[in-house]
């Protein structure tokens, strides 16, 4: 069933109306619960938190892991991406999100749309948006948190867009080394080239993927390919 609001803002509806009609906190959320059609909050809470392709993905990943998100536009490798970013305190990591792609703005707003509260996080989400954004870029921000790290970059064929920064291959080595010395895990967002839309159907493959500069893909340990509402997790052969 389809809540009528994010979960967050439904719960900060049930603190107003408590505080507004003296009532008990639970109460509230139970009467809040009943008008989104549910029995009781319990009940919109397990119907909300039913598995979601997110956090069946989340559960396949380990530390040290490079993966690969893959789909055309449009059928929801960004927002998957921030999902991971937003549930990675489940896994006791903090959520790293590098985009070359987003402003800040665009940002919150695909958070908010997945239901999540960027001010609520049990760890804070760090959201980087910088145009600086390449492998060092990204290992100098990692190495001055102490925390375990699940970072998700947005994406992969913009890191070598500056003339300065160094081959795609080389970043995408330098990143996977990172992440298995530290136990990073490591979510590159990629695009599909555009000649899959003239395939027959089916979900995208790593033969799929397009790369204006050379990647050796064996380095990603698992892949994950997106379309039409259908979702494929991988681990590398």
């Amino acid at each position: 069933m389809r809540l009528s609001s994010p979960i967050y803002k439904l719960k900060r509806q049930a603190k107003v109306l408590a505080r507004d009609n003296g009532m008990r906190l639970h109460e509230a959320l139970n009467q809040i619960a009943a008008k989104e059609g549910f029995k009781d909050w319990s009940h919109l809470a397990a119907n909300h938190s039913k598995t979601t392709p997110a956090k069946d993905i989340l559960r396949q990943m380990r530390s040290g892991d490079l993966v690969l998100i893959g789909a055309r536009p449009g059928h929801g490798k960004t927002l998957l991406g921030l999902e991971l970013t937003a549930l990675a305190a489940d896994i006791q990591r903090t959520g790293f999100f590098f985009t070359l792609d987003y402003n800040e703005t665009d940002v919150r707003d695909r958070f908010e749309k997945l239901g999540h509260d960027p001010e609520g996080f049990d760890r804070p989400v760090i959201v980087d948006t910088s145009d600086n954004i390449c492998a060092d870029h990204i290992i100098d921000c990692l190495s001055r948190t102490p925390d375990d790290a699940l970072v998700v970059v947005d994406y992969l064929q913009l890191l070598d867009q500056r003339r300065s920064n160094p081959p795609l291959d080389e970043q995408v080595r330098a990143l996977k080394r990172f992440a298995t010395e530290h136990g990073a895990i490591l979510v590159m967002i990629s695009q599909i080239d555009r000649t899959f839309e003239l395939s027959p159907g089916g979900l995208p493959g790593m033969d799929d993927i397009r790369l204006p500069n050379p990647v050796d893909l064996s380095l990603f340990d698992r892949r994950c390919f997106l379309h039409d509402g259908d979702v494929r997790m991988e681990a590398a052969a």
